[in-house]
């Protein structure tokens, strides 16, 4: 390998290490203030799981049920958590409003109907729901993406180790495989003459 193309290989290095190590940095912010939004965001809400053996448990469907009480009377905090509450424990009690019906079609029948006053509570109760739910599984999604930024970052600082070990390896090479300068020494040459003399 020429001695020009050994200083691009090290200079391609130098880069993929600052690189690699700047993006991985940046990840592992991303990651760092996607999750701590999320936390601080929901510990606002100050919302609790059900303690188990509750029968705001114990009247949901069994799936449900099982989802809820692996959380059962800590606070919601993490995007995980907000998911199983959104989908094991609002939608199912969403679903048995207005016999199912979504916000819109319930919007539309009590506009249809303005003086019925169960149908506009049931309006009410679905668009609060249905807003929290959203809101949760919004900081679910969050959470996902600050967990993925997680892995990557950790991905990245991998890589911009594996560089810069072998830029590590290629310099210790280049040090250890060159030839140290021989020096012969030259011993005087004594003319015959000079030793035969006394």
């Amino acid at each position: 390998m020429t001695s020009g193309m050994r200083w691009r290989i090290f200079v391609l290095q130098i880069g993929l290490i600052g690189i690699l190590g700047f993006v991985s940095g940046f990840a592992f912010w991303a990651s760092n203030f996607a999750t701590s939004t999320v936390h601080d965001q929901l510990a606002a809400q100050q919302i609790y799981f059900p303690v188990a053996g509750s029968p705001a448990l114990t009247v949901l469907p069994k799936v449900d049920e099982i989802a809820m009480t692996q959380y059962a009377g800590q606070e919601l905090l993490t995007g995980q958590q907000a998911q199983v509450y959104a989908n094991n424990f609002i939608n199912v009690h969403l679903g048995l409003i207005g016999a199912g019906q979504t916000y819109s079609q319930l919007s539309t029948a009590a506009q249809a109907d303005p003086t019925n006053v169960k149908l506009a509570g049931e309006v009410a109760t679905i668009f609060k729901g249905t807003t929290l739910r959203s809101m949760l599984l919004n900081a679910y999604g969050w959470g996902q993406i600050g967990m993925f930024a997680g892995y990557a970052a950790i991905g990245l600082l991998i890589a911009a180790i594996a560089v810069l070990g072998a830029f590590v390896f290629e310099i210790f090479s280049l040090v250890t495989s060159r030839k140290p300068e021989t020096t012969t020494r030259v011993s005087p040459v004594i003319p015959s003459t000079a030793r035969g003399v006394a």
